[in-house]
């Protein structure tokens, strides 16, 4: 059987080997073609049809393969292929019917660990450029030109590096707008989006192999310290409103500890205390002076350069013939207070769409199951549809049930194979409503027992050595089946703000 990783390749394959010309009017006809039979295939599947569902997903990918494109829009093609066979993937794991509170929550690889202990060829060609640059950009960050920040320069703007950065930038205009809000609110420098890059590529399920978690990277006392409740539900360390909000206050609080935002950014990797101790060892508060002579953890020798880099690169990508277009749609939501523990099967239900596309605006949870009090994400525009449906079902009954809208041609005997329950459990749950009294587009509780999941360990996804470069980019191989997958996927410049802030923790 192809697979769809198969079928990737053979995009590949004859896109090298048939560079036929696409226009740009094209292109968009084909994106917008495929995505009409993605979203047949998505209500197909709501309506229990996963057979003209599979068919559907099929048609997508073929539409996407039927021509190959030229460099200039190649890549917008097969990123959009990615995004389409990672999405029918995970509706095909879900098939709308496992209702498993206990599901497993999948991890993202921090990108930061791969490269900050590392050093990297240093072009000396770059030095008059980059001081060129420092001089005629504008930062409330102060910028510098060395041999370190130099070398991650070269770095992000070649081979690898160069893509982790673009594609960094391109899954940062799912949060920019909120992250530049908080970070004026907080008044810090807008530069500090940096740091998100590096520590996550923007991935708020990202997790380091120090355990730290979310956008921003917080352990698990600091985010304790700055308000991220952790449970056995709920981590919101992986919440990216919540987790911004946390880091820009941690960093203001940093910055008034040191008044030097390079040994704040430094003190953010590896703690306050770490610093303080080596500024008190050496006697120098300079950020360089610590590097130089080994006062810090060497992973913060390439912290704050990393941060510099991606910075002076952003700002400047023209000069180094980057290209950075094609951003990602900002992700927009209304939020919902639930009063009562509620599966997110049931949310999506009433919000009409995937239980992914809840899990997607709600990475903070662990499980499939909204804790009494939790603010749930919900799609733009849906909140109040959404909590009119929800309140249909028994408080005491939303951690299980289900609602359904019934399609053309369901009876009850039908609806209640799909949800593994009986025709007189429905019949019961919704005032003794028979067949003969079953209306198309009637939305029927569903009465939804659920057995506990066996235990197992979260665990982060890491990469095979092949599939390396992908992890630290951020972007997912398709490289999943339809018919088998498993339950889980494996003295410096100082800008001005307000004086008040918490003390960071020493």
């Amino acid at each position: 059987m192809i697979t769809f990783r198969h079928t990737f390749l053979l995009l590949l394959t004859s896109a090298a080997t048939a560079m036929a010309q696409v226009a740009p009017t094209e292109l968009d006809d084909l994106l917008s073609s495929a995505q009409n039979r993605l979203t047949v295939g998505k209500r197909l599947l709501q309506e229990g049809d996963q057979e003209g569902a599979r068919r559907a997903f099929d048609r997508a990918v073929e539409i996407l393969l039927s021509t190959p494109v030229t460099s200039p829009n190649r890549a917008r093609a097969e990123r959009r292929l990615e995004e389409i066979v990672d999405l029918i993937y995970r509706y095909d794991v879900e098939r709308l019917g496992s209702g498993d509170p206990l599901a497993i929550s999948t991890f993202d690889k921090s990108p930061l660990d791969e490269i900050r202990e590392l050093n990297f060829p240093l072009d000396p060609k770059l030095k008059g450029l980059v001081q060129h640059q420092i001089s005629a950009t504008s930062s409330q960050l102060p910028l510098e030109t060395n041999d370190s920040v130099l070398s991650f320069i070269n770095y992000f703007t070649t081979g690898r590096g160069r893509g982790t950065l673009i594609n960094g930038w391109r899954r940062s205009h799912r949060y920019r707008p909120m992250i530049q809000r908080i970070l004026s609110e907080e008044g810090v420098p807008q530069e500090l989006i940096f740091l998100a890059q590096a520590e996550s590529g923007f991935m708020p399920r990202a997790v380091s192999n120090k355990a730290a978690s979310g956008m921003w990277q917080f352990v698990a006392f600091r985010g304790k310290e700055y308000g991220l409740e952790q449970t056995n539900l709920v981590d919101l360390r992986l919440d990216p409103e919540r987790a911004t909000r946390a880091a820009a206050r941690h960093l203001k609080d940093l910055y008034m500890q040191f008044g030097d935002w390079h040994l704040a950014i430094a003190a953010y990797n590896c703690g306050p205390g770490c610093v303080d101790r080596a500024v008190q060892r050496i006697g120098s508060a300079d950020y360089w002076e610590l590097r130089r002579v080994n006062a810090i953890p060497k992973e913060t020798t390439n912290y704050v350069p990393i941060i510099l880099a991606l910075t002076i690169i952003t700002k400047n990508a023209a000069d180094y013939g980057i290209k950075l277009d094609d951003p990602d749609p900002a992700i927009e939501y209304d939020t919902l207070r639930v009063d009562s523990p509620t599966n997110l099967d049931l949310i999506a239900d009433a919000a009409d769409i995937p239980v992914s596309g809840i899990r997607d605006l709600n990475p903070a949870l662990l499980k499939s199951l909204a804790p009494a009090g939790f603010e749930v994400k919900v799609p733009k525009g849906s909140a109040d549809q959404v909590a009119t449906a929800i309140e249909t079902v028994p408080a005491l009954q939303r951690a299980s049930w289900r609602l359904h809208r019934v399609k053309p041609g369901e009876d009850l005997t039908a609806i209640a194979q799909r949800y593994r329950t009986t025709p007189k459990s429905i019949a019961s749950a919704n005032e003794g409503r028979s067949a003969q009294t079953l209306e198309e587009g009637a939305v029927l509780m569903i009465p939804v027992s659920l057995a506990p999941a066996p235990t197992r360990t979260v665990a982060a996804r890491t990469a095979r050595p092949a599939a390396r470069a992908t992890a630290v980019s951020g972007r997912k191989t398709p490289s999943k089946t339809l018919t088998s997958h498993p339950a889980v996927k494996s003295g410096a410049r100082k800008p001005t703000f307000p004086a008040a802030g918490r003390r960071a923790a020493r």
